[in-house]
């Protein structure tokens, strides 16, 4: 059985195994995906998939298993932006089946989706909202420099986490984004940023500056390529909930931060 699932990978044929499938799909992908990309890919594979459709043959799964496979993936009580996430995994699964490997028919898309996709939300506070935030969280600290940088500037949640000294120009008011942070297979990993033009200069405002520099100078000796907030996106999201819920404001992702700024500016 072993040798025969072998062989079936070796010659691509659609013969085997839903895992079998999967290792080849991961040998054709994996260089074409960016390292936090493929993570999130492959952690929701092989923990929302591959447990229920591994040791099925991949050409033999119909519409109505996909229908019993997200009826049970809703009980687990994720939420709905999460599960469109995991359904999309499984359809790109099988649409790189049909189109690279013929395989006849891909029984995603005789099946609605579950979940929804983040483009239909679009949370953030206003000024004043995020105002009333900031004053639950101490003056100076950690927490508090890594939200006024986030609602300010408008960058991305791993941006600020791979934040150096370095990317600071505080004679000229400015800020250099050149890398992104992600944590994968429990390893730190920074990485270039989301597109090329998120390789950018950002204006600060002068108050944000120097609110920056004595973060920086009370922390003297850290060196200048070392992270400036060591911490992970999980870790900024509970905090970020403890200050909301105390501020009684509603609650939002750290990437609404990013909508915020947006919103401010306009």
């Amino acid at each position: 059985m072993w040798e025969r699932e072998l062989l079936l990978k070796k010659e691509a044929k659609l013969d085997m195994t839903f895992e079998s499938f999967y290792e080849i799909y991961v040998e054709d992908m994996k260089n074409r995906i960016r390292d936090n990309t493929w993570g999130t890919k492959t952690n929701i594979a092989r923990t929302k998939i591959l447990p229920y459709f591994g040791k099925r043959k991949i050409g033999e799964i119909e519409p109505r298993d996909i229908i019993a496979w997200q009826n049970e993936i809703r009980t687990k009580g994720y939420k709905p932006t999460y599960e469109r996430m995991i359904q999309n995994q499984l359809t790109a699964l099988y649409t790189h089946a049909v189109k690279i490997y013929n395989l006849a028919n891909n029984p995603c898309k005789k099946v609605k989706k579950m979940g929804k996709p983040d483009a239909e939300k679009l949370d953030f506070w206003t000024q004043e909202e995020y105002e009333t935030f900031i004053r639950t969280v101490e003056e100076g600290s950690d927490d508090y420099i890594m939200f006024e940088i986030l609602f300010w500037t408008g960058i991305r949640e791993g941006e600020l986490l791979a934040l150096n000294k370095s990317d600071f120009d505080f004679r000229n008011n400015l800020l250099h984004i050149t890398k992104t942070y992600n944590r994968i297979d429990k390893q730190d990993v920074i990485t270039v940023p989301k597109t090329e033009n998120s390789v950018r200069t950002i204006n600060i405002p002068n108050f944000l500056k120097e609110k920056v520099q004595r973060y920086i100078d009370m922390h003297y000796g850290i060196p200048d390529d070392a992270r400036l907030f060591p911490i992970v996106s999980r870790t900024l999201q509970k905090r970020m909930k403890r200050y909301a819920e105390k501020a009684g404001v509603k609650e939002i992702r750290v990437h609404d931060l990013r909508h915020s700024h947006a919103a401010y500016l306009i």
